[in-house]
């Protein structure tokens, strides 16, 4: 794999040390995801940003889709949710350094363990969980694979102090307000799944873990959350 990094920074409002660390930062989880940093581009910004934008190769026999799902298939998740909210509370001094940690802790793991015991247990259908939040890409998920999927919101694993944070307005980023907002055009919740548990499920997270399709019966990585089901392609239903 080839990584390059994508930096905007501003080195008049913020040292140059800084930047030092967020680049020594991402060579470090590059070389522990077997990727060599082959360069990059910056710009100047007074908004920090950092990304690698990066390449490889896989085997075409071992590549997942979000499209090989069926009904009875069970559904796995293999991180905790609730990262946008950290980020935000961290943003506006509301996330004590225990919080803000153990948010990071779940972003700099790789997904590379989680992805390999899926395939080994013939995982059928696979995504991440990012900017659209569990609900939204579960979501493409049943597009993909024509069918519909039931949610346990409880069987849902949080980071720890996330969904105390979702019971409030302050830590509720826009990103995942539009997420909650457009997964009530495909999600029927149940009477007695709370507002806050509804809110994280919506949650935009950042480098979240994997959702994870498997024949019912198969022991794959993370937490069993739900299973697809019969009924209208994109459609969920959380208990």
């Amino acid at each position: 794999m080839l990584a390059l990094n994508l930096v905007a920074f501003s080195l008049e409002s913020l040292e140059g040390e800084v930047l030092l660390e967020i680049l020594r930062g991402g060579a470090m989880v590059a070389e522990e995801a077997g990727a060599a940093v082959g360069g990059g581009h910056s710009i100047d910004d007074p908004e920090p940003k950092y990304g690698m934008a990066v390449t490889g190769v896989a085997h075409p026999e071992r590549i997942v889709t979000n499209a090989g799902g069926a009904p009875g298939h069970a559904l796995h998740l293999t991180k905790p949710i609730g990262g946008g909210l950290v980020t935000t509370a961290a943003k506006r001094g509301l996330a004590s350094d225990e919080l803000i940690t153990r948010a990071v802790d779940v972003m700099t793991t790789l997904n590379a363990e989680a992805s390999e015991a899926a395939v080994e247990a013939s995982a059928t259908a696979m995504t991440d969980v990012t900017g659209f939040g569990l609900l939204g890409h579960l979501h493409e998920l049943c597009l993909g694979s024509g069918c519909a999927a039931e949610i346990e919101a409880d069987a849902v694993p949080a980071i720890e102090g996330a969904l105390e944070l979702a019971a409030g307005e302050s830590c509720r980023a826009g990103g995942s307000r539009r997420n909650a907002e457009h997964a009530a055009e495909f999600t029927e919740f149940a009477d007695a799944v709370p507002n806050d548990r509804r809110f994280l499920l919506a949650d935009a997270m950042t480098s979240g873990g994997l959702l994870v399709a498997l024949p019912e019966g198969a022991t794959g990585p993370g937490t069993r959350i739900g299973r697809l089901v019969e009924g209208e392609r994109g459609t969920i239903s959380v208990s």
